[in-house]
């Protein structure tokens, strides 16, 4: 059987007794690593559980996929995930795979980013479509996420951002050139989605269309979401392009229309004591020029 164990957030410990217990009995145990990390790297992983992990790069699942399910009809195989399983498309990808194959599979759920950003004191079913924020280029500066946004503002509703990840890249240069030479890891902060937010505010401003969102929107960011640093600010976005978070991962949360008790818990995080002065109470749901 192939396993989908999810890890949770944090470190070593947020994994499940039942997860735990399945990856002591299989014959392999894979650890997808470019979707999310842990706060604590495979070493420490492997320690703990007892195993040797095979790190699962994006080229192994995505093109190589026949490896992973290579004897999973007949023996156990773990395929352990941050979070939870279903937290990225390519996994789903993998299980039709299985299925396809003849090969039986279980899933072990866990935490999260889609449910743990709730610790900021949003309410979950407040949310309207999550958002990708990609790395901006100096030839590619895609806006599309921004729309998204404007959608769910226009029902009130908040967004998360979910925050580029670059992990095993490679330059435009060595791709051409068929080299497998990697850049080093690139985990984007609130400071630089805030920063592309606020020019694409700008451009839309330019073009006289009415806005989705302003400076002066309240905005969350989050970082090492499940670990006992985590950090969480809250702030208009202007505040948050210089907020300082530390390392990653970073997540980020624009505001929709907010309830008078989802402002009271956001004011613990304040970035300043001026962030909620001039907040009113239609300011989060009601587009601005």
């Amino acid at each position: 059987m192939l396993y989908l164990i999810g890890l949770g957030l944090g470190d070593v410990k947020d994994i499940t007794v039942k997860g735990m217990e399945i990856i002591k009995k299989c014959s392999r145990v894979y650890l997808e690593a470019y979707t999310s990390i842990l706060t604590v790297g495979k070493e420490a992983l492997e320690e703990f559980y007892g195993r040797e992990l095979i790190l699962a790069d994006r080229e192994m699942v995505e093109q190589e996929a026949e490896e992973i399910l290579k004897d999973a009809d007949v023996a156990d195989v773990a395929f352990l995930v941050v979070g939870d399983p279903f937290g990225a498309t390519t996994h789903s990808d993998l299980v039709l795979r299985a299925v396809k194959a003849g090969i039986s599979y279980r899933v072990i759920h866990n935490a999260s980013i889609m449910n743990a950003v709730g610790c900021c004191g949003l309410q979950l079913y407040n949310f309207g479509e999550t958002v990708s924020v990609v790395f901006w280029t100096d030839t590619w500066k895609p806006e599309s996420f921004y729309d998204k946004i404007k959608r769910n503002r226009l029902n009130g509703m908040h967004t998360l951002c979910l925050l580029d990840i670059k992990v095993k890249e490679q330059s435009v240069e060595n791709l051409i050139k068929g080299r497998k030479i990697y850049e080093p890891p690139r985990y984007m902060s609130v400071n630089q989605a805030s920063e592309q937010l606020l020019e694409i505010i700008q451009n839309r401003r330019g073009q006289s269309e009415e806005l989705a969102i302003s400076e002066d929107t309240i905005c969350v960011g989050l970082s090492r979401v499940g670990a006992e640093d985590q950090k969480i600010l809250a702030g208009p976005l202007k505040e948050m392009a210089s907020a300082e978070l530390g390392g990653p991962l970073h997540s980020m949360i624009i505001s929709g229309h907010l309830h008078p008790l989802e402002i009271d818990m956001l004011k613990l995080f304040a970035v300043s004591e001026a962030s909620f002065e001039n907040l009113k109470m239609t300011d989060s749901s009601t587009f601005t020029s």
